[in-house]
């Protein structure tokens, strides 16, 4: 039986804002290794390693935790740094608005949980990963510009589906592919 590494997620588009942060972060000269902007997501379960045999029941359990949901709005504002500012190893984008995410996250995790996939430790935090921090080097530029997105609006995002993803790692980084999708 055949695996592949999964997760599930809502798509984000990288807006220019977006873009713009990560510019930002790359002009610092930190060692960070940014997210592509067709890679940016919200991870609402990570799954790692998924029998192909699983699919259709994840999805069962997708369109489950959605069913009693319509589409809504979410956004995008403020930044910070995990797992906090001294020592900085994931740069993140905040998200408010975020109490559906938090009843479709908690609900993926109880019932993945029925079929053998790991239950969260942590609460699940609703944030887009920008970057993740490779080395310590220009830290105080790195952190200066956080911060100074900290307040900012990114933007609206409108949620009408969640996917079940599956992340490819290459040399070049992850390639994610779409599996399934369930609307809201």
């Amino acid at each position: 039986m055949s695996k592949f590494r999964g997760f599930i997620a809502i798509e984000v588009d990288a807006f220019p804002k977006i873009l713009e942060f990560e510019k930002r972060i790359k002009d610092t000269g930190a060692i960070v290794k940014l997210v592509e902007p067709e890679n940016v997501h919200i991870t609402l379960k990570f799954l790692g390693n998924v029998d192909e045999c699983q699919i259709d029941e994840i999805e069962k359990i997708m369109k489950e935790s959605v069913e009693s949901l319509d589409p809504f709005n979410i956004r995008i504002k403020s930044s910070g740094a995990f797992p906090n500012d001294e020592y900085i190893r994931i740069i993140w984008i905040g998200i408010e608005d975020s109490d559906e995410l938090r009843t479709i996250a908690t609900k993926l995790d109880d019932y993945l949980s029925q079929i053998g996939f790991k239950k969260e430790k942590r609460s699940f935090s609703a944030h887009l990963t920008i970057g993740r921090v490779k080395a310590a080097k220009n830290k105080k530029q790195l952190l200066e510009t956080i911060m100074s997105y900290k307040d900012i609006d990114f933007g609206e995002v409108h949620v009408d589906s969640i996917k079940l993803k599956k992340s490819d790692l290459t040399q070049k980084g992850p390639v994610y592919s779409t599996i399934r999708e369930v609307r809201l």
